[in-house]
């Protein structure tokens, strides 16, 4: 899979998410669906998204005990999405129980990938609230071997963190960047973030761009500058 620009619909309602994407009538934009608009809408938000030719990245970060997150990616795997993901703190353990889950008979599944640390966490929270003394990148570093080796696609990362991620784990290895802000864009609550143009030099195979297109005045014309700073 080459790289592309994933819209995060970050919305409270169908309606709200389809009034945006029909402003998009030449492109049909990888779109993400997050905690709001899945548990306002259910599963049939994602149906009906994806029944309009769009590629979907469900992006619920499952953490629970192994047989529930995996009872939980057997279900996620009927919807037909086509990424979905975990917390990669939820151990070794619960990563294989998902890709079991998340496997269907026929042995197809959604790519899975693991959350290393959300991009709104710095090396201060992390050692404030989360009692990781360790940097920042190592932290990421070893999630993101953790998940290698228990089978996974690739990880959630940050842009800063997505070159290293393929050193350590490989190019094959996917890094899926949230925190990506255009230069004339507020920061708003991401600590770690970078431009699409950084990001692609970076290494990171799929930004994820939320506010700088959803909120901004012209959208496709900021899903299409994103582009092509992204991929060129």
């Amino acid at each position: 899979m080459g790289k592309d620009v994933i819209v995060a619909c970050d919305f409270a309602s169908a309606a709200q998410t389809f009034a945006f994407l029909d402003r998009f009538t030449a492109e049909k934009p990888f779109v993400k669906i997050g905690m709001e608009l899945f548990y306002a809408e259910g599963p049939d938000i994602v149906r009906r998204i994806k029944a309009r030719g769009h590629k979907i990245f469900l992006d619920l970060k499952l953490h629970d005990i192994p047989n529930t997150v995996k009872k939980a990616m057997a279900v996620l795997s009927g919807l037909d999405v086509d990424v979905c993901n975990l917390h990669a703190a939820g151990t070794d353990a619960m990563m294989r129980a998902a890709l079991e889950g998340l496997t269907r008979p026929d042995g197809t599944r959604p790519l899975l990938i693991a959350v290393t640390q959300l991009t709104s966490t710095d090396q201060q929270a992390m050692e404030r609230d989360l009692w990781i003394r360790e940097p920042i990148d190592e932290v990421v570093m070893h999630y993101a071997e953790n998940a290698k080796a228990a089978g996974l696609d690739g990880v959630v990362c940050s842009p800063l963190e997505a070159g290293k991620v393929h050193a350590r784990c490989g190019d094959a290895f996917l890094t899926v960047t949230p925190g990506v802000r255009f230069a004339d864009s507020a920061v708003g609550d991401q600590k770690r973030v970078t431009t699409p143009a950084q990001a692609k030099a970076l290494g990171s195979d799929y930004i994820v761009v939320g506010r700088p297109i959803t909120a901004s005045g012209d959208p496709v014309e900021a899903y299409r500058r994103c582009v092509q700073e992204f991929v060129g």
